[in-house]
């Protein structure tokens, strides 16, 4: 072999930038500074990225060696339906923890919130919050 030949696993192993996303989840929750939005509600949409390295998964397709998508949408759904909240800032942040807290092989993750229609007295589709965290 040449002196400057390396093995495509030792590669993989030391470059492994992995990624699962869980795109575009719809909840109807009660989110919001306005009473009205406490009362009557809102459609929010959630989007989930977690960054863990899923190789060894992969590589055996060992779905013991990933993160359970059922578990992580039930988190967020608890998180979006079990509280009321004034801003989707927090959503988005405390979303983030309770993943980074309840799936230790995630070493990072970012989590988009959207809020459709937002009462901004105009025309916008929605309001977006964008909370980005990685392991200490």
């Amino acid at each position: 072999m040449p002196d400057d030949f390396i093995h495509p696993k030792v590669f993989m192993i030391h470059c492994a930038n992995s990624c699962v996303r869980l795109v575009n989840m719809v909840f109807y929750a009660h989110h919001g500074v306005l009473k009205e939005e406490h009362t009557v509600g809102g459609k929010y949409e959630v989007d989930a990225e977690l960054f863990f390295d899923f190789t060894d998964a992969a590589e055996n397709d060992d779905i013991t060696k990933t993160v359970d998508y059922g578990a992580v949408y039930k988190i967020i759904e608890a998180v979006l339906t079990q509280r009321k909240y004034f801003l989707i800032e927090a959503v988005a942040c405390k979303i983030a923890r309770e993943l980074l807290r309840d799936f230790p092989v995630l070493e990072g993750v970012a989590i988009r919130v959207r809020k459709r229609n937002p009462p901004v007295n105009g025309i916008c589709d929605y309001a977006e919050a964008d909370y980005t965290a990685a392991r200490n």
